[in-house]
């Protein structure tokens, strides 16, 4: 459900009637059953005044529950020029550059107006799309100013009630745009008790899941009563239309897609992957001091840093060669090297240096094949091995051109994998928390090591699903209906 909320009604006047515009004080006296809904809230009241009405409304929603655009932590960090500016590492270089041919930039200062991240300026689209990725506000004064470049001056959210017809009608079109769930048919929206988004990058050469198992999801997801819908990276503004997001991008800290669990998380989204679990894989050096501390059974590892060649050599003492080297964000094999000999490693060390503080080394443990056990909420739910490309030590191999070979695989119901892998796999994603993971693991006779633990592990369609079929799918849709319902369940009466 979805409520526009205005100042007074007579803030609405100049647009069409509708059910879901509301004023401020009707939304004050909203009856207590009502925060118990998934209710997503447009707060349009003026809220450039701490502790205005729009403030409060924004406050408010966010106590009740509800998904609210703009939140607090927006309208904080807006009226402070000095907190937004934080937030733009290199925006200031993007913005003079941007400005410096640009037609409105003849003065010293100008104005434009961005509706839910649209500008009339086509130039300025990239930039205001990226303002309302990080400060979703429905209508933002973007003001800039020339000092010795061109920057940002201050960024002031507006209600509807402080613009001129001609803006209006850009605004109710924007509107229009961008929350559909406002003109949606209700018998299509009666049908789901949720709404999901999955995240993916069309742009993503090695993706989680390909476009059949996005499918499969899907279908699953709808059979069970959630209405599940793929966004992109630029629907960053969207994120409040939806009670859950699903990461089907391969995930980074330095990401968009960190950013988006990490929103979500905020909004009290069901997300998966969470922050947490992102953050906690993604880096290896971070998930092998994890693992050591609490006893779970890996390859002996050392942390290096860069020192003399003596000092390296005493701290790899007893590892012998060859050896394995891994950058800690790499992913998909990519940023991991065996090395044979010390020539070998204080050459491949000096290149991994330039990318990393920090470098990891550990014992080579071949095997023809890696477990690949895929655990979600502490319960493992597939098995596979995933075997070495021919000729080569890793299941990926990367060509010069780009291309990328892998090898072959072999997926079996999880109670036919060995008792100690799939223990070994419950110990590790235990020290990470209760979301979705892929767990690599090799057995060499009765010794088993976990290799790494994967936030969003790979699930395709014909690999993964290969002895589960659907009802993969189906396991992990329940399980994020499972905690929807939980999620509402909790909430305050």
């Amino acid at each position: 459900m979805l409520k526009i909320v205005v100042d007074d009604p007579s803030d609405w006047s100049p647009f069409y009637p509708s059910e879901h515009v509301i004023s401020f004080a009707d939304y004050l006296t909203l009856p207590e059953d009502s925060f118990r809904q998934p209710l997503r809230v447009i707060n349009l009241c003026k809220s450039e005044r701490y502790l205005s009405r729009g403030y409060y409304c924004s406050l408010l929603a966010e106590a009740r529950g509800h998904r609210v655009l703009p939140g607090v932590a927006t309208l904080n960090i807006l009226r402070n020029r000095k907190l937004f500016l934080l937030e733009f590492d290199d925006l200031e270089e993007r913005i003079d550059e941007l400005l410096r041919e640009h037609p409105l930039a003849k003065g010293e200062e100008f104005k434009v107006l961005s509706y839910f991240g649209r500008v009339k300026e086509q130039a300025l689209s990239p930039l205001a799309r990226d303002l309302f990725e990080r400060f979703a506000c429905p209508i933002l004064a973007i003001e800039f100013r020339k000092r010795a470049r061109w920057e940002i001056g201050s960024l002031e959210p507006l209600a509807p009630s402080q613009l001129d017809p001609e803006q209006q009608t850009v605004f109710a079109e924007a509107l229009e745009r961008y929350s559909r769930a406002v003109w949606r048919r209700p018998r299509e929206r009666t049908r789901y008790r949720y709404d999901m988004a999955i995240l993916v990058d069309p742009e993503d050469p090695l993706p989680p899941s390909n476009p059949r198992a996005l499918k499969y999801f899907m279908k699953a997801g709808m059979k069970l009563g959630i209405a599940v819908n793929l966004i992109k990276r630029t629907d960053f503004g969207r994120l409040q239309e939806y009670d859950a997001l699903f990461i089907r991008a391969t995930t980074a800290i330095d990401h968009f897609t960190y950013r988006f669990a990490q929103k979500a998380e905020s909004e009290g989204m069901v997300v998966i992957d969470d922050p947490t679990s992102i953050l906690r894989c993604t880096n290896k050096v971070f998930l092998a001091d994890l693992l050591k501390r609490r006893k779970v059974p890996q390859p002996d590892t050392r942390i290096l840093i860069r020192q003399p060649q003596e000092k390296l050599m005493a701290s790899l003492a007893g590892l012998g060669f060859p050896l394995v080297l891994k950058i800690p964000d790499g992913s998909f094999s990519k940023g991991v090297v065996k090395v044979s000999t010390e020539d070998e490693l204080i050459e491949t060390l000096r290149d991994l240096f330039r990318k990393s503080a920090l470098v990891l080394a550990q014992e080579y443990l071949y095997t023809d094949y890696d477990w690949r056990i895929g655990v979600l909420n502490n319960r493992a739910i597939y098995a596979c091995k995933y075997f070495m490309v021919r000729d080569h030590w890793q299941i990926y191999r990367y060509g010069g051109s780009g291309g990328v070979d892998s090898g072959h695989f072999q997926t079996m119901p999880t109670h036919e994998a060995p008792r100690a892998v799939i223990e070994a796999a419950l110990r590790a994603t235990r020290t990470i928390g209760n979301g979705l993971y892929g767990v690599d693991i090799k057995q060499s006779g009765e010794r088993v090591a976990v290799i790494e633990v994967n936030d969003n592990p790979s699930i395709e369609a014909g690999v993964e699903d290969e002895y589960l079929g659907v009802d993969l799918y189906y396991l992990i849709m329940e399980d994020f209906l499972r905690r929807l319902d939980e999620q509402r369940a909790n909430r305050p009466r």
